[in-house]
């Protein structure tokens, strides 16, 4: 007979109950993933549209559970959310199910347009690492799309993990190179469908900075027809630093 014959739950039946809902795991991969942020941002960073009320309630109900924490704020700065280290244990959880998901789930493009933050992680995870300028170089990315205009940083520089940035690193300007395209654009490269190559040549990447570094972008990442390599740092997501992100541990 089966356990759910018993009328006592086991773990994994605990476990679906508290964090099955719509919102609870995209709030644990939005932490994971960029580490504490204030409530507006994540509202803003959250696939869909999520109501103030119901993210309230569910960042409490993850309070409760002891995934999720908010130090008391200092002095002219708003609470930030961030993952306890129970929460943080989840990394590996979150990556699993983005490796079932990668597998096994049909491609859906639209998913893209709903939760942007998605194609900066594809693209960070097609860095050819051992194909990088040997000083650091920063790619800034700026996406348009149906939630309207982002700009992230990748920086970047040879066998090291590329790390995304939510605010400019500041490098000296000549190590830059500006990204400008759509969501849609962007997608079959971050994919690995299309090349970098072809999408500036047809103008719907527009690729701009030191005229060297242009030129050898499109060489700082897989070509289409080589997968995603298994990285050693993927089984257990490094803590994210509040301004460089380690790109991996998505969901």
């Amino acid at each position: 007979m089966g356990s759910s014959a018993n009328n006592t739950y086991c773990a994994f039946t605990k476990a679906v109950e508290y964090l099955g809902d719509r919102w609870s795991l995209l709030i644990v991969r939005e932490l994971t993933m960029f580490g504490p942020q204030g409530f507006n941002t994540l509202a803003q960073g959250l696939p869909g549209h999520i109501s103030r009320s119901v993210l309230a309630e569910k960042l409490r109900k993850l309070e409760q559970l002891g995934i999720v924490e908010r130090p008391p704020a200092g002095r002219g700065h708003a609470a930030h959310y961030g993952l306890t280290p129970a929460g943080e244990q989840l990394g590996p959880v979150m990556h699993g199910l983005w490796g079932w998901a990668e597998k096994w789930v049909p491609e859906d493009p639209s998913i893209a347009q709903r939760d942007p933050d998605i194609i900066r992680w594809w693209i960070a995870k097609r860095v050819d690492v051992e194909a990088l300028p040997d000083r650091e170089v920063v790619l800034a990315l700026s996406m348009t799309g149906p939630r309207g205009a982002s700009t992230a940083w990748l920086v970047l520089h040879r066998g090291a993990e590329p790390e995304v940035c939510l605010e400019d690193p500041l490098l000296a300007e000549e190590r830059y190179v500006y990204v400008e395209a759509t969501t849609d654009a962007l997608h079959p490269i971050a994919r690995g469908l299309r090349s970098w190559t072809d999408g500036i040549a047809d103008a719907s990447i527009q690729a701009f900075g030191d005229p060297v570094l242009v030129r050898a972008m499109s060489t700082w990442f897989l070509g289409t027809d080589r997968p995603m390599p298994a990285r050693p740092s993927e089984a257990t997501p490094p803590p994210a630093s509040p301004r460089r992100l380690p790109a991996v541990a998505e969901a």
